[in-house]
């Protein structure tokens, strides 16, 4: 570890450069994932700075996830997994949600649920299909008074369909934004005659497509069905 933590002068705000550096030395893997850092005290003596600088940087690591810190045992490199990659996204969107988010995540939605769709079909699993049926009856016995239920499984067969892709790339890129649709179908629901009907329909023929591995059959419905859903946008939902 002598090429990590080397003398890093005064150019710079310490803290700063202390953070780069153990954050650059993650990145590229010189430092391993579940590797202990050495003692605060080693690091100030190797970065040649004091401790208030070197704890400053640590903390903001810490807080940013990159590393742990556990009281008595040490400093570890942290494991970053898809949860803690889609709560960063979440709390993003969460921030920036307005009408005009809206519009650009119905956007992204028509670019890419297709070919999920059509990837799903491929690569979908026996417990795939098992969820999305599961997930199908619910939805159609679902009391109608509870629309906020009804968003949720709204919500949780197209995260469904995205995670039998077998690609989590796929599922960090679309469940955060599928986590703030239950907002939208909620008013859907509760407001539109009819639409969970025809929300239904859909998702029994994306499953029946999926299940047979109709490949192209999936990636069709599933653009027909977000037409639908920026049909609606359109209609009820989008600002004058």
């Amino acid at each position: 570890m002598d090429d990590i933590f080397q003398n890093i002068g005064n150019k710079l705000t310490l803290s700063q450069r202390i953070e780069r550096t153990i954050e650059g030395a993650i990145r590229e893997k010189k430092l391993a994932i579940g590797s202990k850092l050495p003692t605060e005290r080693e690091m100030c003596e190797s970065f040649g700075v004091s401790r208030t600088a070197l704890r400053e940087a640590l903390r903001r690591l810490s807080a940013r996830g990159l590393i742990s810190i556990h009281k008595g045992s040490g400093m570890y490199v942290s494991e970053i997994n898809i949860e803690d990659a889609i709560k960063t996204l979440n709390l993003y969107y969460d921030l920036k949600f307005d009408n005009n988010l809206l519009s650009q995540i119905i956007e992204v939605r028509s670019l890419f649920e297709p070919q999920i769709a059509k990837l799903a079909a491929i690569n979908r699993t026996k417990e795939d299909l098992s969820l999305l049926e599961a997930n199908v009856a619910e939805f159609e016995q679902c009391d109608p008074d509870n629309t906020q239920m009804e968003a949720d499984l709204d919500n949780q067969f197209h995260l469904t369909v995205t995670k039998a892709t077998q690609n989590p790339v796929v599922q960090v890129t679309m469940e955060p934004i599928y986590l703030l649709l239950p907002r939208m179908r909620n008013f859907i629901y509760g407001n539109i005659d009819g639409e969970k009907t025809y929300t239904l329909r859909f998702h029994r023929s994306i499953l029946e497509s999926i299940r047979g591995k109709d490949e192209n059959q999936s990636c069709s419905l599933m653009k027909d069905h977000l037409d639908r859903t920026r049909e609606i946008y359109e209609k009820y939902l989008k600002s004058e």
